[in-house]
């Protein structure tokens, strides 16, 4: 599917007569149908997670390697296998009624964009999309059609992330000028673009993994299973992995849209890998919960975050390993990442939080710290929204945004040290050489 086959796909769909949202709830009699697109590694967590849900049947596995097909055959027999999301369509259009799409960024796209529109409901991992003009045309696709969508940022159902919510939106710290946000981790590759070619593995359909996009040689340990978040061509970065999870929160709260400017500290582009180091600004137009700007700063690779006093805890602790600090007018607001509570920071001292008034109130609930039962809320939820007894908080309309917010960033690695303007209405770069990260070329496979 060539990008503007893609594109004109999009348009063809959206002409479609709407049916209203109530038609998209299942029969609560019978079970959710559902297929399951990319099922190793995170895919398998989606599908444990997913089936966990007592109304769920999963009727259909995909995924290019056979290795993985056959761990998620034996806990669903009864579900037919693929290999290609496609055939999958083809011959189950009419037995399946949600889709979950759990495969490397480069194929988030182009196969929930086939699922929505054949009409299906979509649950698909972060990021949303690996480029600017897919989460756009995603986003436009769900709308028109009046489909259920999720994507899969766990936490956004965890407790304390729903606290922390709740605790800005009330004003504890006023209107917030700036948050910082970070990880260690380092989804980036410094080095030299890997040369001549390996054996293809005989349980790999190397042609459908790299699905639309362009050819090369394989080779081993490079690219599948686990380096792909590395690579340009096929995931993004720090940022798209830890960064969609972290930035969630704060984005959510504030009630941010997308930035209009954002600038990339790194190294210069290779073409091949991310770079391992990135400090990423954005300056984005205030809300009711933000100064007239908010400044956003996000750090990733060894040693992040840097130092800076908006980060210094009180007793000379250290910073959670990875995280994000809200700075607002009357304190400041730490948010570990995970599963730890939001800490309350004044004049250099945490001061108490009772969080009393939100559990009383049912908008966060009890908290939860077993991960696995607290994880599966959030796709339960979806599985709700599919049968008509809930509402997702992660759609398209919301986590679209929040990933185009994130791509902009990467897109800006392209360009170190340079500040990007952002136009929101025209979706394009004031700077036009940057304009060409903003879509992909897919080729037909």
């Amino acid at each position: 599917m060539k990008r503007r086959d893609f594109l004109k796909n999009t348009a063809v769909a959206s002409s479609v007569s709407l049916l209203p949202s109530s038609m998209w709830g299942i029969n609560q009699d019978k079970k959710l149908r559902t297929a399951h697109i990319g099922v190793g590694g995170m895919g398998a967590e989606d599908l444990k997670s997913v089936s966990s849900h007592k109304m769920v049947e999963v009727v259909a596995l995909c995924d290019v390697d056979t290795k993985n097909l056959e761990a998620a055959k034996l806990l669903h027999p009864k579900a037919r296998v693929f290999a290609d999301y496609r055939m999958l369509f083809s011959d189950m259009a009419n037995d399946i009624d949600a889709v979950i799409v759990s495969t490397p960024d480069h194929t988030h796209a182009p196969a929930s964009m086939l699922a929505m529109q054949l009409d299906k409901p979509v649950y698909c991992q972060k990021p949303l999309a690996h480029h600017v003009a897919e989460v756009r045309a995603m986003r436009k696709l769900a709308e028109e059609k009046n489909l259920i969508t999720q994507m899969g940022i766990q936490v956004h159902s965890f407790y304390d992330y729903k606290l922390a919510t709740l605790l800005i939106q009330s004003g504890i710290i006023g209107k917030v000028s700036c948050v910082r946000a970070w990880s260690p981790k380092n989804w980036g590759y410094d080095g030299p673009a890997p040369t001549g070619t390996d054996p293809i593995p005989p349980n790999l359909n190397w042609n459908l993994w790299l699905g639309t996009s362009a050819t090369r040689p394989y080779k081993d340990q490079v690219y599948h299973p686990a380096n792909w978040r590395k690579l340009v061509d096929f995931g993004c970065g720090t940022l798209g992995d830890m960064g969609v999870h972290i930035f969630d929160t704060p984005y959510n709260a504030l009630q941010l849209d997308v930035p209009f400017t954002v600038k990339n500290q790194c190294r210069r582009p290779n073409d091949f890998g991310y770079p391992e180091r990135n400090t990423v600004t954005y300056e984005f137009p205030g809300t009711p919960y933000t100064a007239e700007t908010l400044k956003w700063v996000w750090y990733d690779g060894k040693g992040a975050p840097a130092m800076h006093k908006d980060l210094k805890l009180p007793n000379k602790e250290k910073l959670p390993l990875q995280g994000a600090m809200f700075i607002g007018e009357k304190g400041r607001l730490l948010l570990p990442h995970f599963m730890e509570l939001p800490r309350h920071i004044v004049d250099g001292e945490y001061q108490d939080i009772d969080v009393t008034p939100f559990e009383l109130s049912g908008q966060i609930g009890e908290p939860v710290r077993d991960y696995g039962l607290e994880g599966h809320k959030h796709y339960h939820q979806f599985v709700d929204a599919c049968l008509g007894t809930d509402t997702c908080t992660a759609p398209f309309s919301y986590s679209a945004r929040l990933t185009e917010t994130i791509l902009l960033g990467v897109i800006a690695g392209q360009f170190p040290n340079r500040k990007l303007h952002w136009d929101n209405k025209t979706a394009r770069f004031k700077e036009a050489k940057a304009n060409k990260y903003l879509a992909g070329n897919y080729r037909d496979f």
